[in-house]
Parts: C-alpha cells; structure tokens; sequence
C-alpha cells in the first residue's frame, strides 16, 4: 500500500485543505471554496476516477495534455529508470547530459525540414516568454534592433505569465495586471460563425488575414518583429480559421520580412493527426512553441523550437544569450518525453489519429449534432472539435448569456460522467489519442445527454 492511499482522507477533508491554502486557476475562490473542488484520485487510460469512485470519462485529456492517456507504465519506467541515473543536473556551466540529447535527436526527426535548435522550458507559458526574448535577440543580431513589435490576436491565448498573457488576447486577463506589456498589439480573430457577417468563410479568411498586413503598415513594417498565433484557437474556444487564412497569413509575413510564430502547446504531437498542427494547415513557421504533448502532461516540460534561420544566427551571431532556466531541459522530463514519443511513433497512434479514430470521431459528431437545436456549428478535425451553441441557427445568433449556458452544460456533463470543457458559447473536446471506437460512442453519447439537458433548460425541445 502506497503512503497516498494509507493517507487518504475524505473528499471534505481535501476540500477543506485546499480552501485553506490553494489559489486554483481561473476561478473565483471564494466561490469554489463554498461547494469545494471536485477531488480526482487515479485515472487510466481515457478514464478518472474521483475521491468517491465516480468514474468520469475525460473528454479534455487532462488540459489537452495527456495524449497517451493515463496510468502509462512505460513513462513511469522511463522516469523511475533516469531517477535512479541522474536525477537532476542544469545545462548551465557548458554541460549537458544523455538524456536531453536523445530527445533533441527525436524531435527533430518528427519535426519538419528547415528547424534546427531547441530551447526547453518547462511549460508554454515559459516557452512563449522565452519567444519574446529571442524573437528580440535575432532582430538585434541581424541589425535591426527596432524590430520590437509583436501581433497577436484577440481571444488568443499563449499562457499566463506577464509576457505570455501580452502575446494573448484575453481582455479579462490584461484587466488584472495592466497588460499587455509595451511593444505587443493585437489584431481580430478568425472566428467565423460570431463576426463573419455576411461572408463567405473563405472571404472572411482573408479579410482576417488583411488585417495583419493593415496592422503591419500602420505600425511600419521596420517595427514589427513577429505574429504570434495558434494554428486554432484552443482556450479561446478550438476556432479553426477558413482554408484561406493561413496561406494569406503566411504571404505576408515573408512579404513584410515579419517572423511567423505558431504556439503549438495544444497543437503539437497528433492533435490533428499530423504531428504538428501547422502542417494540417499548410504552412511554415520560423518558431513553434511546445508543451502539454509532449511529455503526455506526465512530467511539466516546454520548448521553443527554432528555424534554422533564427537557430543558426543566435549560435554564429549571438555571443553570450543571457537566458537560462534552472529545470530546462530536465534529464527526468526528457526521459519521459523521449518514452512518450517512442510510443506516439512506435504504437502508430498519430496515424490511427489522422485515419481512423480522427476521421471517426468527426463524423460521428456530425452525425449526431448537425440538426440539434442548440448546435449552430461543429468545428474540428482529429481529435479536437468544437460544438457552436447558438439561439438562433438561421442567423448564427448567439445568446447574450452564452458564457452561462455552456458553463451550464459543462456542469451537466460531470454530472453525465464525461468532462468537456465550455469557453464563450462552445463545448470543446479533446479526448486522449489512444481512445478507442467505443469510447469516442460513450463520449458523444454522454456529451450529447449533457447537450439535451441544457436545450431542454432553455425550452428548445
């Protein structure tokens, strides 16, 4: 018997713990201390199990993390086995060691021609506060230290430390810090069902992408450094932009000589069913920042991934980088991340990804979804989908409360055993790669009660 289950104490008894001594996120305090957190004990596979033995299956794998799924003996090995070698040692002091190596090696055999270095962090908070110094750096290096500027987007989000929460678009976020930082602005989002209007999809794809080059102009092109985005919108409510967004987006960041920088923290490693999400959306970044997926949420680890380009001028160029981390590059984590992709790659879960449990899931929402009262939309491909509520499906007219009603829902799908997760007025999934057939039915199954219930609330059926 382990000293946890020797220890375990009543679910009141943790909830009493954690209102006396935790902040949790994204939450008002005082609100959750009044009912108490839901208590998660063990998880395996697809599934969680919480202190009362409710058994819940997770349609958000972990914080879209645990892409492997949970209770993954191997990646407890891999780590045990690094433990017992070499717990901790820094790359400070011109040192490294085996671990971060072979994981370098991995990575930049599953990523892209044109990427040559790597800085690791450990999480996509910290690899998008360390993209802001080294966008600079690079600048600096090719002599045009004027180059400061950098575009994001409204409702974007790329984490929660100062720099990070400037890159994102959050509004209630830069309420509570004075941000964002100097040097950071932002442009609209390609989000199509609430702001399209009367466009086509594929119109309001470039009218978005416009808005960079507008932008660009406005602020001179000699100023901007970078456009920072996620290939889709995660935490902003999975937003997948038109087919024309991208390609657009692209053109004119070479034309205007502006870095083209892709938050992959959720993106990455076979969300999609291609390794990294960019490629599903057909183009090149010169940095892709990277976490969650890449140790399957077992061990906290980041990275920010360079082009040759920007690699290559900070080694050459750059001198000293006055940049370090205590924990990057972690030989524990790297161990772990190494087993992780061994079995991403080795077990074909990415594959079955993009040509089987992908496609399946897709349709199988669609299937069901497509003529519901209170579904104006259904976003998505591989293993992350969105569904749109809406008040009105004719006019794409959201409700005033949409926030609520989802939340409402979200609430519902506890209550139906399965977790989804409501941003704005969408309920977004993103279950763990190695679901099954079976379990993608009792996702769609469960989610859809929880929808009905919430229609059913709101007098639509």
């Amino acid at each position: 018997m382990t000293t946890a289950q020797k220890d375990k104490r009543s679910t009141r008894d943790y909830q009493q713990l954690d209102a006396a001594h935790h902040i949790n996120a994204f939450l008002d305090q005082k609100t959750l201390n009044l009912d108490g957190p839901r208590v998660m004990a063990r998880g395996q596979g697809v599934y969680l199990w919480d202190n009362d033995g409710n058994q819940y299956l997770d349609g958000m794998s972990g914080l879209w993390c645990t892409n492997i799924g949970y209770g993954r003996q191997d990646l407890v090995a891999a780590a045990t086995r690094q433990l017992e070698q070499l717990s901790y040692y820094n790359t400070f002091f011109h040192t490294t060691h085996p671990a971060v190596n072979a994981l370098s090696e991995r990575l930049f055999s599953l990523l892209p021609a044109g990427y040559s270095h790597v800085i690791y962090t450990n999480s996509g908070s910290e690899a998008n506060e360390v993209l802001i110094r080294t966008v600079r750096r690079y600048w600096d290096l090719m002599g045009q230290p004027n180059k400061k500027i950098f575009i994001g987007r409204h409702n974007g989000y790329h984490g929660s430390t100062v720099g990070s929460a400037s890159l994102g678009g959050m509004q209630f976020m830069h309420e509570m810090g004075d941000l964002p930082i100097p040097n950071v602005v932002h442009i609209g989002e390609p989000y199509w069902y609430a702001h399209g209007g009367q466009l086509s999809p594929e119109e309001f794809g470039r009218r978005c992408a416009q808005e960079l080059e507008d932008k660009i102009l406005a602020l001179g092109a000699e100023k901007v450094a970078a456009f920072v985005a996620e290939p889709f919108q995660g935490a902003g409510g999975m937003i997948f932009p038109p087919q024309s967004y991208w390609p657009e987006i692209q053109r004119i960041c070479r034309q205007y000589d502006v870095l083209l920088c892709a938050d992959e923290v959720i993106g990455g490693f076979g969300r999609t069913g291609e390794w990294f999400a960019h490629e599903h959306f057909g183009f090149q970044p010169d940095t892709i920042s990277i976490a969650k997926g890449l140790t399957s949420g077992y061990i906290p680890m980041g990275g920010l991934v360079l082009s040759r380009r920007l690699g290559e001028a900070l080694v050459e160029h750059g001198g000293v980088f006055a940049h370090g981390l205590t924990y990057a590059g972690h030989p524990v984590a790297a161990a772990v991340a190494l087993a992780n992709l061994d079995a991403l790659q080795g077990e074909g879960i990415v594959s079955r990804v993009k040509t089987d449990t992908g496609p399946y899931l897709q349709a199988c929402l669609r299937e069901v979804f497509d003529r519901h009262p209170l579904v104006g939309e259904i976003q998505g491909t591989g293993l992350v989908a969105a569904l749109q509520f809406c008040q009105d499906k004719a006019t794409r007219r959201r409700f005033a409360n949409e926030s609520d009603i989802t939340w409402r829902c979200h609430r519902l799908g506890f209550e139906e055993g399965v977790i989804i997760r409501s941003t704005l007025g969408r309920m977004i999934m993103a279950p763990a790669l190695v679901i099954s057939h079976g379990e993608i039915d009792e996702l769609i199954a469960k989610t859809k009660r929880a929808v009905d219930r919430t229609a059913q609330e709101l007098g639509l059926v």
